[in-house]
């Protein structure tokens, strides 16, 4: 009996093409939606996670509490003496200091362009400290050693002609940062972001050099084995507030861990998603209306049908079964093209999105969301289906045959 409903089922959906292709059409339209959102914040997530584990959570990161778009919004900075202060209390295992700067950039007669240059140690620890908490791994050339006050390594983009300057930037070749020549030495792989795989990365002597001052805009932090980066931010933010006599509340500076920073990131992106999700179940919602209007129409098609099917034995049961099958496999095909369509959509527009430099937007697709989709889809049309079905159940035989 199984098998004839659903043999049953196929035939009614085949049978009454147009109409079960604009049924199909409108569930699959939500299905795809959904798909491509999550598949984004699946990607979205897996980045987040690569990148952490990448920087590790025991690093934190001190900066001037007034910064909002740029380290140029604000003249808060932090000194030499300040370093030293930071790399004597206890559980701070490492502190090196980092200065970031929006400067000209040009290479040849190219256009001038206006990007960060973040200026770092390269002592070897303090070197691998600033490398772990930027994400940064060299893809060609080298990086920065001792005495490289003139050189300078540089993001991914650069490799890539039209993305920053009209043609590559290659190993050896010489750029300008604010009119004073600068070697390129080697180049960083790619990070996600177009503003990081646009910086540029000197000494701090370099940046001394260029810019003219030894101040630092960020202080970065390795806990000691052991030490909970959370607490240790505290105990930082207070004994460094009291050195520099500032009342309690009114820091001129904050202090934040990767966890912390993660965890927001991932609480905004949770957010976005939730209400494009949401967006994206209304058009499911409506989808619905129209399975049930559908269904509802093909119960009073086949009353008739129906009244013979009852006459020869057929149980409520049955019936119920019958149409809440063909419901829902409409709801299956509509879910199965709308996964197809949402894969296609997500993979372009992970393309798009990596031609633009944002490679943090790469789609992932696990098992659970396709399976979950084609799911979704079968039990919103089971659902939508279900009333017209409990309405064909409870005809009655004689006045079903009397309809003809």
């Amino acid at each position: 009996m199984n098998k004839d409903i659903i043999k049953y089922a196929i035939v009614s959906v085949l049978g009454r093409k147009t109409r079960s292709y604009l049924t199909i059409l409108s569930i699959l339209v939500g299905i795809a939606a959904i798909f491509t959102l999550v598949s984004f914040g699946q990607g979205i997530s897996s980045y987040v996670t690569e990148m952490s584990q990448k920087q590790g959570v025991d690093k934190l990161m001190m900066m001037p509490k007034a910064f909002t778009a740029s380290p140029d919004s604000t003249n808060i900075v932090f000194t030499k003496d300040d370093l030293s202060y930071i790399k004597k209390i206890s559980g701070v295992q490492e502190a090196t200091p980092a200065v970031v700067r929006n400067a000209k950039v040009q290479f040849k007669n190219y256009k001038e362009k206006y990007t960060y240059i973040a200026g770092t140690s390269t002592d070897g620890n303090e070197k691998r400290l600033a490398e772990e908490t930027f994400t940064l791994e060299i893809e060609e050339g080298r990086t920065l050693k001792s005495g490289d006050v003139k050189k300078a390594v540089l993001g991914h983009n650069y490799l890539i002609p039209n993305k920053i300057f009209k043609k590559a930037v290659n190993v050896g070749d010489k750029i300008t940062i604010n009119d004073i020549s600068v070697d390129v030495v080697g180049f960083y792989k790619e990070v996600g972001s177009p503003t990081d795989d646009a910086q540029v990365y000197i000494s701090l002597e370099g940046a001394k050099e260029i810019f003219g001052d030894e101040d630092y805009q960020y202080i970065l932090i390795r806990s000691a084995q052991g030490q909970n980066p959370a607490q240790l931010a505290d105990k930082i933010k207070e004994k460094f507030r009291k050195h520099k006599n500032q009342p309690e509340g009114q820091e001129d500076f904050t202090i934040q861990t990767f966890q912390q920073a993660i965890e927001t990131f991932t609480s905004i992106i949770g957010v976005i998603n939730a209400i494009l999700f949401i967006i994206a179940l209304i058009s499911v919602i409506v989808a619905s209306v129209n399975t049930m209007n559908t269904m509802y129409t093909s119960v009073l098609e086949r009353t008739s049908e129906i009244g013979i099917m009852k006459s020869v034995g057929a149980k409520n049961s049955f019936i119920l079964t019958i149409f809440v099958t063909e419901s829902g496999l409409l709801g299956f095909l509509a879910g199965a093209i709308g996964v197809f369509l949402g894969f296609i959509l997500s993979t372009i527009g992970g393309a798009i999105a990596a031609g633009f430099g944002l490679a943090l937007l790469k789609p992932a697709f696990p098992l659970w969301l396709i399976l979950g989709c084609l799911l979704f889809a079968t039990v919103v049309g089971a659902l939508s289906g279900l009333l017209p079905s409990i309405q064909a159940s409870k005809l009655n035989p004689v006045d079903a045959l009397r309809e003809e």
